[in-house]
């Protein structure tokens, strides 16, 4: 199943470690923001679930096509991981931010969601990594027939 380069192989890994990592969240969430219902909770699993299966599919793609140069998972997936952070902070502001405050307390440099960004770029790249090493990468993970 490790031998040979394959985008399943590629996807399952991404999407087998976002689950952890959104295991992880749904169980700690309490924690950080005890007044957190199930649908934020749930919310987090299926969102870290997600992330990893896009990058994944995304290790298909190792050279940028409009700018030309060479796209390394080491650079593609922290960058999609920052991105779906980015854009799930952008909509849940108020939300990660209660929880910061409640956790770090509002004078703290910490309290600032964006955090969330930084976050985002680090499960990307062990995302990335773990796919890369167990799936392969670039066009050889999609068999030609």
């Amino acid at each position: 199943m490790f031998g040979n380069p394959s985008l399943v192989t590629r996807i399952a890994v991404g999407k087998a470690i976002g689950f952890v990592i959104g295991l992880i969240g749904l169980l700690a969430l309490p924690w950080f923001l005890p007044d957190a219902g199930w649908l934020i909770r749930i919310g987090v699993l299926l969102w870290y679930t997600t992330l990893g299966g896009l990058i994944g599919i995304a290790g298909v793609f190792t050279w940028h096509p409009v700018l030309r140069l060479p796209l390394p998972w080491w650079f593609m997936a922290p960058m999609l991981g920052a991105w779906m952070n980015f854009v799930l902070t952008f909509f849940a502001y108020g939300t990660m931010e209660r929880m910061l405050v409640a956790t770090f307390g509002a004078d703290s440099v910490l309290a600032a969601p964006w955090w969330f960004v930084l976050e985002g770029a680090l499960v990307g790249l062990l995302i990335g990594w773990a796919a890369t090493r167990l799936g392969g990468e670039g066009p050889d993970t999609v068999p030609q027939h």
